[in-house]
């Protein structure tokens, strides 16, 4: 194959006259406009790979969309008929410590947001990033890295990592902006990150160069979530996203990211959920936590319906650590249990406040599909790195189908996904077609005794169904 050969021009060109192919059009024209330049990617090209490090990243954002499941199955799928290479070339690039991914995911992010700012006419709506963390559960102790972490889902240890995403959403679609993996140490001295001995020996180990990439993100794994959330929120703002509110569940509501939020420039709030615990909290009612001020806001009957949002609220100024705060408490029904939202947005009233934190649900629908449709976390490298660079895959997948979804108005990103690899069967079809027809053809010239290369292209030039297909199948055939 040509080293400069256009890997998504080319599909375009097998794509281009089928209408049905919508879906998948749009992903190779959003996907051939995207530029990513050497220097973002930062691998240096092996000298002995036929590939630029652009079109083996290229090829990889495409396994989902083509059903190739992981690199070893890449060599029986319909896309290695059109690029023959070897499942080696895949996984090196993804065990290569040295890929910058996040400024991958953050150059893709940009280009693709442009296209959005530009055809949008809602130049105000409100901008929101948000922080949360999923587990990503794993089989088998052959993993870099992998331990036990408690699951908030399942209530119990489980073996695999905890992976902490940064979300960007503008109230019509969302994309993700940085992703952290992490462990945890576990609370035995004998047992660290809750395994045996013999466990925690049979993990892959590598040696690594402080000087690596991945030394960054190694040094993640067992840092705090907060500071390592507070990383993520400096790194987006330097790359230039601007953003109205963060939006936060009870566990990352604290006063670390409440200081951070309130001390930028450029104006942005904090809106978390807050635990009814021991937290104490500065009010005109006294220094009282969030259980007892919901007591006494109850006896003074300081209590409304919304009848917009079907709750009971109440509302009371606080100070936390020296910040001033509106707390907002929400009962669904008489007998209900109470929630708490704190803000430092003080114009914000309950309503308004409720309405903003429900935003903070698509994070989590982003966590499911891209479990169901990208295979987040299924990723089967021993390589921490390996790791990394599956879930920079799936982040780029999400944003470019989030991005087309919006464009195209699919209802849900996973309808629009069964579409492309639904369009992108024809790759497989044609060729099974094709094969079966040469087949014939061979048996019927050695029943006639007549030569069955001259009696394909008479077939061919005689049927304009047959030649189509021809023509399909001669995409197919690798170019040498």
């Amino acid at each position: 194959m040509n080293k400069n050969r256009h890997i998504i021009g080319e599909l375009q060109e097998f794509f281009a006259n089928n209408d049905a192919s919508k879906a998948i059009n749009s992903i190779s024209t959003i996907m051939n406009s995207i530029r990513i330049q050497s220097k973002v990617i930062g691998s240096v090209k092996n000298p002995n790979c036929k590939f630029t490090c652009l079109q083996v990243l290229q090829l990889l954002v495409l396994f989902p969309f083509f059903s190739v499941k992981n690199a070893a199955n890449y060599s029986s799928s319909a896309l290695c008929k059109l690029f023959t290479c070897d499942k080696d070339m895949f996984y090196r690039f993804m065990n290569d410590g040295n890929v910058n991914w996040r400024c991958i995911i953050y150059s893709v992010f940009r280009q693709l947001y442009s296209r959005v700012s530009r055809k949008t006419t809602a130049k105000s709506d409100v901008k929101c990033v948000i922080i949360d963390d999923t587990d990503l559960p794993k089989t088998g102790f052959k993993t870099e890295k992998i331990g036990k972490v408690f699951s908030h889902t399942q209530m119990k240890p489980i073996l695999g990592f905890k992976a902490m995403f940064l979300c960007f959403t503008d109230g019509i679609s969302q994309s993700i902006l940085d992703f952290s993996l992490h462990g945890e140490e576990g609370k035995r001295s004998d047992k660290p990150q809750g395994l045996s001995k013999k466990q925690a020996n049979s993990r892959y180990t590598k040696e690594r160069s402080e000087d690596e990439r991945i030394a960054k993100r190694s040094s993640e794994y067992l840092a705090s979530k907060i500071e390592t959330a507070i990383s993520m929120l400096k790194r987006s703002i330097i790359e230039g996203v601007r953003f109205d509110y963060l939006l936060v569940d009870s566990w990352f509501t604290c006063t670390e990211l409440l200081k951070f939020i309130v001390s930028r420039h450029f104006g942005c709030h904090l809106v978390g959920m807050i635990k009814m615990g021991k937290i104490k909290y500065e009010t005109a009612l006294g220094t009282k936590t969030a259980p007892e001020l919901i007591k006494v806001l109850q006896k003074t009957k300081n209590l409304k319906y919304s009848r917009s949002i079907g709750y009971y609220t109440a509302t009371i100024s606080a100070k936390i650590s020296g910040i001033k705060v509106n707390l907002f408490f929400y009962r669904k029904g008489k007998n209900g249990n109470w929630n708490a939202l704190l803000t430092s947005d003080l114009k914000l009233d309950a309503k308004e406040a409720f309405r903003l934190y429900s935003r903070r649900w698509v994070i989590e629908v982003a966590h499911k599909e891209m479990k169901q449709n990208l295979k987040l976390g299924k990723n089967q490298c021993r390589d921490f790195a390996g790791q990394i660079a599956g879930i920079s895959l799936c982040v780029l997948q999400y944003n470019i189908l989030s991005y087309v979804k919006r464009n195209e108005s699919y209802e849900t990103i996973g309808g629009l996904f069964a579409e492309i690899t639904k369009n992108s069967a024809e790759l497989s079809v044609a060729e099974k077609i094709w094969l079966l027809i040469v087949e014939v053809i061979s048996v019927i010239a050695e029943a006639l005794n007549c030569d069955a290369m001259a009696l394909t292209e008479q077939v061919i030039s005689n049927d304009k169904q047959i030649k189509a297909v021809k023509m399909a199948f001669d995409k197919l055939a690798v170019a040498a």
